[in-house]
């Protein structure tokens, strides 16, 4: 109850005369029963806000609703096979899996219902502490739009750790630079999606030390150029919750899996993308034949070309070397490939760091699911035959006719926000909107260097983020909105 009071002061009033929990528990007694005048016009706007709350909820989960099972992929089932098993897999987070775990009697809705909630109270939040609270209209019309036009529902209604992509940024921008008007259960909450995040895949780990990192450059580059009108950067909470975040990771994997380290996987992602890249077959091309290089047996053969083979096909060396994931030799190809083609490697990782920045077409897997499908078969039966049923796996629909949509909605957000930080003082945009503006680009081009370089530019990687600049872009044009607006009625 304290924090649905928490979500209710975060909208209308900072204080009412009446707490949501006295009504709802009947405390208080005569002030219970007999509200003043001043106190039932509040109990109506918490009302609205109630149950606009809950059709926000609904939004967001509206692909799973109409789905009739929340939304699997592929990779679901590594994250199950973690607390299971016992075991740490590539890339596949078991903490994530052992927050799945409690939904499975409940066919993993309040997963996807926390999931979705969370990132209802981030918009919420983000949209009063920049001066746009007390509308609930505006906050549904917001989360609506997001609904029909961005890739933010399919990712809350998904059994996967994406969405916590944008909570963790949303949630470093709060604190970095809108603490002061948080309040100190409101700033640790967001600490602890931090915290939790950040073990939740390792990609998002990188993402959120990189916008630490520029924030920090940020920071100072305000000293030497005030002219660029942005509120100072607060970043001693914010940067803790990351290091706890980074800490939390191996704790993590060692509290389901009694395994201290970090999730495997990184450099075997990295080799991935230099076989694409081509940087591994001119290895083995210059360095072949050599006994100690076990890939210089596939040299002959039809080598790979493409990481997701490189990585997933059962037929490729990967696959065949055992022991060859996280191995003295596989990091071994990463280190002396940067000795040799320390030019090819910068370019390639520029090249794919561009890539990923403006590849974000929504996708959701309805082909490839079987080891999902397969472990839920073996370990949750129960669920099996409603998994079966779902549209996912009955009509495997194609999230992809919705891109001629949402792909345009992104890139327009995208340039949009550009075009506001360059005429931001033309326009009147306040510091902190700015200063929002900026943190969502941060985020995405943070999130395209960690997965353009660091594995290789999938539109799913940048996709379960960029929704975040048509929220920026709603919420800047909500404000401008209102400015003219409010001269108009006076």
């Amino acid at each position: 109850m304290e924090a649905w009071d928490g979500f209710c002061s975060a909208v209308p009033a900072a204080s009412w005369g009446v707490s949501m929990t006295e009504i709802l528990l009947g405390g208080g007694g005569a002030r219970t029963a007999a509200l003043s005048p001043i106190a039932q016009p509040r109990a109506r706007s918490t009302a609205i806000w109630a149950l606009a709350g809950i059709a926000m909820v609904l939004m967001l989960l509206s692909p799973a609703l109409w789905n009739g099972f929340p939304l699997i992929f592929p990779d679901t089932g590594g994250y199950l096979d973690r607390p299971v098993h016992g075991t740490l897999g590539m890339g596949r987070s078991a903490l994530y899996g052992a927050f799945l775990y409690p939904g499975v009697p409940f066919h993993f809705w309040p997963n996807i219902i926390l999931q979705s909630a969370m990132m209802v109270w981030l918009i919420v939040l983000s949209l009063r502490t920049h001066g746009l609270g007390g509308r609930p209209g505006l906050a549904l019309g917001i989360v609506a739009l997001l609904t029909v036009a961005t890739s933010a529902p399919w990712f809350a209604a998904q059994l996967m750790p994406d969405i916590l992509f944008a909570a963790a940024a949303l949630a470093l921008h709060l604190l970095v630079f809108r603490s002061d008007a948080l309040q100190r259960w409101e700033r640790w909450t967001l600490a602890a999606v931090i915290v939790f995040a950040m073990p939740s895949h390792m990609a998002l780990a990188g993402m959120c030390v990189g916008i630490v990192i520029a924030l920090a450059l940020l920071k100072l580059a305000l000293k030497t150029w005030p002219a660029l009108g942005l509120p100072q950067p607060r970043l001693t909470f914010a940067a803790t919750a990351v290091a706890a975040g980074i800490a939390m990771c191996p704790v993590s994997n060692y509290a389901v899996t009694g395994q201290f380290a970090l999730t495997p996987g990184g450099s075997s992602f990295l080799v991935g993308r230099l076989v694409e890249d081509g940087i591994v077959i001119r290895y083995l091309n210059d360095k072949c034949p050599d006994p100690t290089i076990r890939l210089c047996a596939f040299t002959a053969s039809n080598f790979p070309t493409d990481a997701d083979w490189w990585l997933w096909d059962g037929d490729s060396p990967f696959r065949k070397l055992q022991n060859f994931e996280g191995s003295a030799e596989e990091k071994a190809l990463v280190t002396e490939t940067m000795k040799l083609y320390p030019v090819a490697h910068f370019f390639a990782a520029v090249r794919a760091s561009a890539e990923q920045m403006v590849k974000f077409a929504t996708e959701i897997s309805v082909k490839h699911n079987g080891p999902t499908i397969e472990m839920m078969r073996v370990h949750t039966p129960k669920l099996w035959p409603q998994l079966m049923q779902a549209r996912q796996q009955v009509e495997k629909f194609d999230v992809g006719v919705l891109n001629p949509v949402h792909v345009p909605v992104a890139g327009f957000a995208m340039v949009c926000l550009v075009a506001a930080l360059a005429f931001r003082q033309r326009l009147g945009l306040p510091p902190p909107l700015a200063a929002f503006a900026v943190s969502v680009m941060l985020a995405l081009a943070a999130n395209a260097v960690i997965c353009g370089v660091f594995s290789h530019a999938v539109d799913r990687y940048q996709s379960r983020l960029v929704w975040l600049a048509p929220l920026a872009v709603a919420m800047i044009a909500a404000w401008l909105y209102r400015q003219r607006a409010e001269p108009a009625a006076n």
